[in-house]
């Protein structure tokens, strides 16, 4: 480059982009073996529907991670009330209270929950399945532990206080 040609005052380096040469340009290069160039003259009604369906394919995936979120919950609290044993203090009543209460409050909030994911295209009984089963099998794992520290009246003793004294 001869000095002062395509230099800006006060700069020492510049590059001069302009191609003024002979040389093939590099639109002339064949696309590499398996390119194709997307067509620029897509109609927008075609990118509108494929961005929708693009939107519905997410929002059922994030609906499935959301239904499968409380199997999480279940291993998690499984571990807990396996570690406050079977004996009644107040660490075991409030890990059974918790488990108790957390899938019935997840079940009351099912609507909420399922609300950003619905769609006309997105079909969500399969996921509101798999959450409402889940939670209930939580919920049943609160009945046991329940169960377990012999806190459910299922023996006939647990019920004599209701029956009528015996007449002598």
């Amino acid at each position: 480059m001869e000095k002062g040609k395509g230099v800006m005052v006060g700069r020492r380096w510049a590059v001069d982009f302009s191609d003024n040469s002979a040389a093939p340009s590099s639109r002339d290069i064949p696309n590499p073996a398996g390119f194709t160039l997307a067509p620029q003259d897509q109609d927008e009604s075609t990118l509108s529907r494929q961005k929708k369906d693009a939107e519905a394919n997410w929002k059922a995936q994030k609906a499935w991670e959301v239904a499968q979120a409380p199997f999480k919950n279940l291993l998690m609290m499984g571990f807990m009330m396996w570690m406050a044993g079977s004996t009644v203090h107040l660490f075991s009543i409030g890990i059974t209270f918790s488990a108790l209460w957390q899938p019935i409050s997840a079940l009351q909030g099912l609507g909420k929950v399922f609300a950003p994911y619905k769609d006309n295209k997105v079909d969500l009984l399969g996921p509101k399945l798999v959450f409402t089963a889940l939670n209930l099998v939580g919920l049943a794992l609160g009945v046991w532990k329940l169960n377990t520290l012999g806190l459910l009246p299922t023996h006939a003793s647990d019920w004599v206080s209701s029956l009528p004294p015996a007449q002598v």
